[in-house]
């Protein structure tokens, strides 16, 4: 590695130390009501799901619509397997049924379950489905996350999932410690930890021989198999391990909503996904993340007066009211699409290079329309 790469390394990593330890401050002095912790950490979830699903549609080249049903698979895993034993037996969460599952797991072992569990069942779903192309393979991952979402409120699996019941009491964001001692962990930080190790992984995969098998199989299928790579072997690792990041983030998503239950995870949250990857840039980590927090920011706090009837300070009730803000949110999609038809960054990453470049651009600019 030359000087100029190990500067660029060192400098990224400074940047993302930076980030961890402005969050950590803001925790430390601000209230934990505060909106921005919400937007902080629900955008962090969403980023880890958007990139994981970028794995599978932007690096593999398939198209699956899936990401809900794994993200339900792992939420209720990691509710049933950190709920602690004597609230299972107490009937206070588990009220029509005798719950199965008596033990109890902690956080860490409780969000790796998750992901595994939500593994296992894309390898299961894989083998029939992957061998589907295109707009069929949407079809049945979609049709596979809606029978997901009505057998897990069956109540023959009562007992293993409360049937259509709220799960609660297990261990959310505020009940988090640090490992080998009883001091509460930062919620936000938690949150950005956990999916940055995971985003982290998702990146070193893309930059392996495996990532570039899963490209050359999104460019050209026939000449990929020409070259000696195992067209399904290799679609069905990328299946798998996209689900099991989706997995752990539906875990980190119960920790945040500290209640799970099948109706959360409907369709509409994948396309909600699906939108996000695709405004980011199909094929950019980067992109899925920035995309991630601006659609969290947008929905979830700037634009929520519309529905309230106040908006920057205008006070106008009869102009702005419940719906304005999805009219108003779907207008700035439009905008985005139609000036970024790639998404955001495209199928590039953000780098200081770009953007040095783009400020350098910018100056240039000025300059020629003062002269």
């Amino acid at each position: 590695m030359d000087k100029a790469k190990k500067r660029k390394l060192a400098l990224t990593w400074t940047c993302i130390a930076a980030l961890y330890l402005v969050i950590l401050i803001l925790e430390l002095t601000m209230r934990p009501t505060s909106i921005l912790f919400t937007v902080l950490k629900k955008g962090a979830i969403y980023s880890l799901v958007a990139v994981s699903m970028n794995l599978l549609n932007g690096f593999t080249g398939l198209f699956s619509l899936g990401q809900a049903g794994f993200m339900l698979i792992g939420a209720y895993t990691y509710a049933i397997l950190t709920m602690p034993s004597e609230v299972k037996t107490s009937q206070s969460v588990y009220k029509y049924y005798q719950c199965f599952i008596t033990f109890d797991t902690g956080v860490f072992i409780g969000l790796l379950a998750a992901g595994l569990m939500a593994a296992l069942f894309a390898f299961l779903i894989g083998l029939p489905v992957l061998r589907l192309k295109s707009d069929y393979l949407a079809i049945a991952t979609l049709g596979f996350a809606e029978i997901v979402r009505a057998v897990f409120q069956w109540d023959v699996l009562g007992p293993v999932t409360n049937g259509a019941n709220l799960l609660r009491s297990y261990i959310d964001l505020t009940r988090v410690t640090i490992p080998f001692t009883d001091i509460p962990f930062p919620p936000t930080l938690f949150v950005f930890i956990a999916a940055g190790v995971c985003i982290l992984l998702i990146v070193l995969l893309i930059n392996s021989s495996y990532g570039r098998a899963f490209k050359a199989i999104r460019d050209d299928e026939t000449a990929a198999e020409a070259m000696g790579i195992n067209l399904f072997r290799h679609k069905e690792l990328s299946f798998v391990i996209s689900s099991f990041f989706a997995g752990i983030s539906g875990a980190l998503l119960a920790m945040f909503q500290y209640t799970v239950q099948a109706q959360q995870f409907k369709s509409m949250m994948t396309y909600e996904i699906l939108l996000i990857v695709v405004i980011g840039g199909i094929g950019s980590i980067s992109g899925s993340c920035i995309a991630s927090f601006l659609y969290i920011t947008l929905s979830e706090w700037w634009l929520r007066g519309l529905d309230m009837g106040t908006f920057l300070g205008i006070n106008a009730p009869g102009l702005f009211r419940s719906g304005f803000r999805k009219l108003v949110f779907s207008i700035i999609i439009m905008i985005i699409v139609l000036f970024f038809s790639r998404g955001i960054m495209g199928d590039k990453e953000l780098s200081f290079t770009r953007i040095k470049a783009f400020f350098q651009r910018k100056g240039k600019n000025r300059k020629e329309v003062k002269a």
